[in-house]
This record gives C-alpha cells, structure tokens and sequence, in this order.
C-alpha cells in the first residue's frame, strides 16, 4: 500500500530502548513470544480453562482491546484522564524512522487518523501510537508483547511491540505491507468505537458475569474493528496495489478464534471465542472494503 509519509504532528511516543532490555512494567513475554508463543503452551497443557486464566491475569493488568488477545478478557470503561500532548514533531520523526516497522505502523496510523477525522467530523478525537519493546506500561495496566497490539480506552492510546509484524509475517504467513497497515487499522476502530459509546456498552455486558454473553460481545466488537479497518482502507482505495486485499484476507485467515484454537489444541470451542471465526473476520474485513461505510459494520443488530 502506498501511503504518505506520516504526519510530524501525531502523537507518537516510545518506551522501549530498541535492542537494550529498556522497557518498563512488568515481566512476562520477552523476546518478542507474543500471545501466538503462549497459547499453544497453554493449550496442551491446560486445555481452555487455562487460556482463560492466562487471559484473565493479562486483563487483571491490561483491560485493553487487541487484534487477538485484547477481547479475551472484560473490556475496560472509558475514563476521562489526561493525555499526554502530542511530541515535539522532531521525537515523531526520530521514532518514526529508526525502523522500517516503525515507519510503517506510523504511516498507517497517520493515515487512519486523517480519514477518520474526515469521516466522524467534529466527534473526532486523536488517539496516541506508543510503541515499546518487550514490556511498557498504559493506562490500562502492563503492556506486553504476550499481548499483542492493543488500544486502551482509558488513556485512548494503540500499543505495539512492532515484533507482532516479523510474528505475523513468520510464523503465521501473513505478510506484506498491507497485513500491517491492517493491524493498525483494526486497533484504530477499536478507538472509534470508544468515541462512539459502543465500547462502553460492551463492558457493560460483560459486566454482568454471564461469561458466554460478554465472549459474544467481545467477537461483535472486534468484527466491528475488522470492518472498521476495511472502511479505512476502501477510503484510500486509490492507495491500494494488486495483491494487498489477498494480504489482509490471509492475516484474518490466520487470526481467527477458530483457526487458532485448531492449531493449538486440535479442537474448537465456540463459546470461548472473544474475536471470531477466521470467515467472520474476512467477512467483516471485506465487507468495510466493499462499502467504505462505517454505517454498514453494524455488528450487534441481529447474527453476525
């Protein structure tokens, strides 16, 4: 996909030395293991019930919403806190650029940040990139590379290890450009959906403690992210090349509950699924693409 170089102006920051162990919070999935290195382990070991512990303890600390493991667990309310102000735009370019995987995920982001300002008018609120290594910290708790790319509500800010990238690409074969732009693009709607009220209504489901009820609003919510980000992508259509649709459908393909839980375990079981099917999340994903129109991802009135 050829995106324009990201906007100085966006609020980027980084809390991880590249390379120098210098990320912050708590332990856990260092070297890049990612929730893809956990689950498996998880698994054969101790079967469903210990993937929802694992997911559990990750959202005792994190509450954030992710493109594979940020629905497994309750969905943190959106709180008015302060935010930091967005970097002088020579930190952005610094960080920006120290990579080619920072560069991407700030081209996408910059590019999803000026479509859905477009889009949503003046109910549009900048979220913020915080890129870290290994281990960070949000307002949603610790932030780990177990976890995957994730948004908190509360501080409204998408969190990367952009060693998700070399997983996705390596070990599940989801490459080229446009898989990553759609990691970013997914994590964005998640920050539409807080300005919107709609992750507010999740969590109050799931509030409720009826574990299948809030696993089913967990999977419209991230399907609603899917087809926010085929949205972003069908309004920058004119940026697309041959082969970029084939790259998001196949990073869905590899990402879906179903999909997951057959590699891993051998077995599927519905009622655990916090993100949908690998079928659903193309649908959704190709649906936004087709239309462009955030109306049509509604997700939560009848079957998805």
């Amino acid at each position: 996909m050829r995106l324009d170089d990201f906007d100085p102006n966006i609020n980027v920051e980084d809390q991880g030395n590249r390379g120098g162990g210098g990320g912050l919070g708590f332990g856990g999935g260092g070297g890049g293991g990612l929730l893809f290195g956990l689950l498996p382990l998880v698994f054969s070991r101790f079967g469903c019930g210990g993937v929802a512990v694992l997911l559990a303890v990750m959202f005792f600390f994190g509450g954030g919403l992710g493109l594979v493991g940020g629905g497994g667990g309750q969905v943190s309310a959106p709180t008015q806190q302060s935010r930091s102000a967005t970097a002088g735009s020579k930190d952005v370019t610094a960080i920006c650029t120290q990579d080619a995987a920072h560069k991407a995920a700030c081209n996408a982001f910059s590019s999803a940040d000026k479509t859905w300002a477009k889009l949503l008018g003046p109910r549009f609120q900048a979220p913020g990139l915080r890129f870290y290594d290994q281990n960070g910290v949000s307002g949603c708790g610790a932030a780990q590379s177990a976890m995957g790319p994730f948004y908190c509500p509360r501080d409204q800010n998408i969190f990367l290890d952009t060693a998700f990238f070399d997983e996705l690409a390596n070990r599940f074969g989801a490459k080229g450009d446009f898989a990553q732009d759609y990691v970013i693009a997914h994590e964005f709607g998640h920050h539409i959906q807080n300005l919107l009220g709609t992750s507010d209504q999740v969590a109050q489901i799931q509030q409720r403690g009826n574990e299948v009820e809030g696993n089913r609003a967990s999977v419209k919510l991230e399907l609603q992210a899917d087809c926010y980000a085929g949205v972003w992508a069908a309004q920058n259509k004119d940026r697309l090349d041959p082969g970029d649709l084939e790259e998001g459908m196949t990073a869905a393909q590899a990402i879906g509950d179903d999909t997951l839980q057959k590699e891993s375990q051998g077995r599927v079981v519905p009622d655990s699924f916090t993100h949908g099917t690998s079928a659903q999340r193309m649908a959704w994903l190709r649906k936004g693409i087709e239309t462009g129109d955030p109306n049509q991802c509604d997700t939560f009135s009848g079957g998805i």
